[in-house]
């Protein structure tokens, strides 16, 4: 397992940027494929974006493809969030997650999350 702290989070106007990174602690980071997943109250969590394990594969979700990027460097054990053109349907709690194979779009397909992040976007 890989445990995973989220930062970066904060309150921004729309059409600003955010970065949110994931750092991971553990030996085996690589061989996980990473998401990025958010929960706004009362509402079920959504995936956001996802990489695969050596981050030649990436996934985005429709409401963000174009705004969104997801990166990562295995070195450092770390996964970055890029935000722009941030909307206030944005606003939500993000999550980082960590998954024992391939790039999955589902929340069950990861077994490893942060704390999570506010992320707020004013109109």
């Amino acid at each position: 397992q890989v445990q995973l702290v989220e930062s970066g989070g904060g309150l921004v106007q729309a059409g600003g940027s955010l970065r949110l990174s994931c750092a991971a602690s553990g030996r085996t980071f690589s061989l996980y494929a990473m998401g990025w997943f958010r929960q706004a109250p009362g509402k079920e969590r959504e995936f956001v974006a996802g990489i695969s394990q050596r981050g030649s594969s990436t996934r985005y979700a429709d409401s963000v493809k174009g705004r969104f990027t997801i990166s990562r460097d295995n070195a450092k054990n770390t996964v970055l969030l890029q935000m722009n053109s941030l909307k206030p349907e944005d606003t939500a709690v993000y999550y980082c997650a960590a998954g024992g194979g391939p790039l999955m779009t589902t929340a069950v397909a990861y077994d490893n999350w942060g704390q999570g992040t506010q992320v707020t976007i004013s109109p």
